[in-house]
Parts: C-alpha cells; structure tokens; sequence
C-alpha cells in the first residue's frame, strides 16, 4: 500500500508539541487549591502519548482546508477526555491497572479519591475547552460530538462491554461493539471535531467519519495484537482482546481491511496531498499490526 514520503512520526511530533502548549494554558497550575487535584490532573496528562487523537483533529480541519490552529482547542479538549477515560479505567473498580507508559497510575500515586475526582474534573475541562472554539456557530456541534462519544452510546457504554467481556467470552458481535465504541468513538469525535472547526460540508463530513470508524477500530485490534505480544513475554496481565474471536492472521487481516476501506473513504472526497496526514497516521497504525 503506497502511502507517499510523507513523515507522519515527524507530523505526530510536532502536533504533540503544539497541543501540549495548549494543555498546558488551560490546565490549572499545580499552585492552584485544591493543589492535589491538580497536580493528579497534570500527571495524567503529561506526559502524555503520542497525542494521536488531537493530531487527528488538527488533520482534519487541515484535509478541508482550514490551517491546524482552527481545531487546537478540539484537539486539546479531545485529549482531556482521552485522559480522564484512562484514569478512570485504571481504577481498582475497572481494570486494576498499577501503571501506565512505564510510571505509577494516578489512584497509585494520589490515591483513589483523588483519582476518580481528578478524571471528573478532566472530564469537565474538556467540555469547557471544546466552547472556546473560536469559530462562529461550530462551538455547539463540536460540544455535542464530544457528549456523544463520550456517554452511554459511546465510550462509557464500549467500556461496559469491555467489563463485561472479562467474564463472559465475547461473541464477533460484542467485539465489534467493543471496538467501536471503546476505541472508535473517540477517533470519530476527533476527526468531525477538527472537520467541524473547518467548516466541512456534509460530504467531507461524512468521508471523514467513515475513515475514522475504520481506523478507529484497526487502532484497538492493533492494540489487541501488541497486548498479546506482551502477554507472551510476560509483562501485562489478561484483559479483552478481539484474539478471543480471531485468530492472530485474521486479525492482522481485518486490521489490514479496514486500513484500506478508512484510505478509499477518503479518496472520496479529499485529494491525496490534502489528506496526506490523514494517510500518513493510516500508514502507522497499519505498521504496528506486522
């Protein structure tokens, strides 16, 4: 699959830099009471991941043609989101997770208390920052997309399946439901975000929310199979995976399927240097299923 020379490693590098520029402006200061919330608000934050979610929206907003500053506050609000949900799903009462990228998860370094009000109050944030979108008229359809994939119908209810998945073996049908509204929903939400703040018409909207479902869901299985290598070395413990359906082949090739369908979507409405980080970020999640 031919992806063109462009660097989406470089591109997730330099979006990371600017979006945390922006976490960083509203988020509150350490110094600030309650100081303990706070600082467990900033450590779920930073350092963060590879900001593939707020990358994502700023892509978006660029593929219509608008330049990248037009989503930074999407995209921060994106990733308050995407964070709270870790915090919360670290917790003892959903997957007892001690750590996270190599430190201590948030209920282990300010207890449990302090954790789940800090995933709240990350939660709230993110709603705020999503209205300071300075586009006339996008501020409340960007808030909205945002409520629906993070409620009962989005990624609270895939993490419900998600639990009950760990005592009952999942049917394709749950998993997919999982993938989709776990992982999916939020990518989606990102993307029409970022499309959003651009000003998209409904044919780009609709493009681009077909590529996100799809790479959205290549996301979680690629994850699936990284957990799985893992699993064989010993160093994570068991949790939901799509290899309790598929086998390892048939995932990597459902991966691979839907990589390719989330390009054609696009192809539909956007020329392929104005969707080049869209493709490139494609082109990555593709790798890490080899």
């Amino acid at each position: 699959m031919l992806l063109g020379m462009f660097d989406g490693n470089d591109y997730l590098a330099e979006r990371s830099r600017r979006v945390n520029k922006t976490l960083d402006a509203v988020l509150p200061p350490e110094t600030e009471p309650p100081e303990a919330l706070h600082r467990a608000m900033r450590y779920a934050v930073f350092p963060g991941g590879k900001r593939l979610r707020p990358a994502l929206c700023m892509a978006a907003a660029e593929a219509v043609g608008a330049p990248s500053e037009a989503a930074l506050f999407p995209a921060a609000a994106v990733e308050l989101l995407h964070s709270y949900t870790l915090v919360h799903d670290d917790l003892p009462c959903m997957d007892n997770d001690t750590e996270r990228r190599g430190l201590p998860t948030v209920h282990v370094a300010f207890g449990e208390a302090n954790a789940l009000l800090a995933g709240d109050a990350l939660q709230a944030l993110a709603f705020d920052v999503a209205a300071r979108t300075p586009v006339p008229g996008a501020a409340v359809a960007i808030v909205r997309e945002l409520a629906m994939a993070a409620g009962s119908l989005g990624v609270v209810g895939g993490q419900v399946a998600d639990l009950a998945a760990l005592s009952v073996r999942p049917s394709e049908t749950a998993m997919d439901f999982i993938h989709r509204h776990k992982t999916a929903d939020l990518f989606s939400a990102a993307i029409r975000m970022g499309a959003l703040a651009a000003g998209a018409d409904d044919t780009k909207l609709r493009s681009l929310s077909e590529y996100a479902i799809r790479l959205g869901v290549a996301f979680q299985i690629a994850d699936d199979l990284l957990d799985a290598a893992s699993d064989a070395a010993g160093t994570t413990r068991a949790a939901t995976s799509c290899l309790q359906v598929w086998d390892v082949g048939t995932a990597r090739r459902k991966a691979e399927t839907l990589i390719r369908e989330a390009l054609a979507s696009l192809a539909r409405a956007f020329s392929p240097d104005r969707a080049e980080p869209l493709r490139a970020i494609a082109g990555l999640i593709l790798r890490r299923t080899e």
